[in-house]
């Protein structure tokens, strides 16, 4: 049944998926599947065993995908169903892609923080980066918090959009399926992947495993970062901001300087691509030659990022015209 799907199907699916995403964002949680394997990763969490752990989190992680699967399962067999009209398929399948990428997202955290810090509201920036990353948020300056916010997007970038869709590509017929595998596999890492004593040995198996999923598409990201750093430099108010040479460059030069060994090539072709300094204090420091953020950055990394995101969506079409017509049928 998977293999009545046709290339073109899945085409129109990924690009209606882009669209409802940068129309509707976020649903409600109650709807969302990715809150559902949020809940299913909470209520496992809930119930380790004090001994074991790590065994007992290679079975929760493997549940876990196996429930994010069956989720991806339910889509494809709705986009196969060819008793269904075509217009309602492939809206099902796309609303269901949407959920494991989160373009508009990403973009509204980095919109939230440019606001306040635009009208002088550091604290009120500080409050709202902290929502999105790890490190303490009280102390740090505008120039730090740009940065912050610019990293967290850059690297969400990878994690968040392309590695998703680089895998709904990379599947052909079983996309959606391998879309929502790795969301669960994402979610795991956000959720337990964790170095502390709490966390060292129920998230090891998931913390390794998404390091190993996003390891190609943090590598490949330079290719949509550089070709969208182009594109930007063609619009006039954009072309004395970016530096699409960079790009590359810096990420190459600093993209392994980062403790995770994937968030540094999406935050260093970032940093290359907006001539900027991005730096989390006694961690690393990447472009370290570049002047450090103002908050006028973060629009252009959305900007960034929206462009980006445009660019792998194409690149992933292309993808899946060539996959299903060399593996499968177009």
């Amino acid at each position: 049944m998977f293999f009545t799907i046709s290339g073109y199907e899945l085409i129109i699916v990924l690009v209606l998926a882009f669209i409802i995403d940068l129309v509707l964002g976020e649903p409600p949680f109650a709807i969302h599947p990715v809150v559902w394997i949020g809940r299913t990763i909470s209520f496992f969490k809930h119930i380790a065993p004090s001994e074991h752990r790590k065994v007992y989190g290679i079975f929760m992680a493997l549940c876990c995908v196996i429930f994010a699967a069956l989720i991806g399962i339910v889509a494809t067999l709705v986009l196969s169903a060819e008793s269904i009209p075509a217009l309602i398929r492939y809206l099902v399948a796309a609303w269901f892609l949407k959920m494991t990428f989160a373009v508009r997202c990403l973009m509204d955290a980095g919109k939230e923080v440019y606001g306040k810090l635009a009208t002088g509201d550091l604290e009120g920036a500080r409050k709202g980066l902290s929502m999105y990353v790890s490190r303490d948020t009280s102390k740090l300056t505008p120039e730090q918090v740009s940065s912050a916010v610019i990293e967290t997007m850059s690297e969400n970038f990878v994690d968040g959009i392309l590695s998703p869709l680089f895998y709904f590509a990379l599947c052909g017929p079983f996309g959606i399926i391998a879309a929502y595998v790795f969301k669960a596999t994402s979610t795991l890492d956000s959720m337990v992947g964790y170095r502390d004593p709490k966390y060292l040995h129920l998230g090891w198996f998931s913390a390794r495993t998404d390091d190993i999923l996003n390891w190609i598409p943090a590598r490949l990201s330079l290719i949509p970062i550089s070709m969208a750093s182009v594109l930007l430099s063609l619009v006039p108010s954009f072309s004395r901001s970016i530096y699409p040479a960079d790009a590359v460059k810096i990420a190459i030069k600093d993209g392994a300087k980062t403790p995770s060994p994937n968030s540094g090539y999406p935050m260093a072709a970032f940093a290359g691509a907006m001539g900027i300094r991005l730096e989390k204090p006694s961690t690393y420091a990447l472009a370290k030659k570049n002047p450090y953020p103002q908050f006028f950055h973060i629009g252009l990394a959305r900007s960034l990022v929206l462009s980006s995101s445009m660019v792998s969506v194409l690149m992933c079409a292309s993808a899946v015209y060539i996959i299903m017509d060399r593996f499968y049928i177009l």
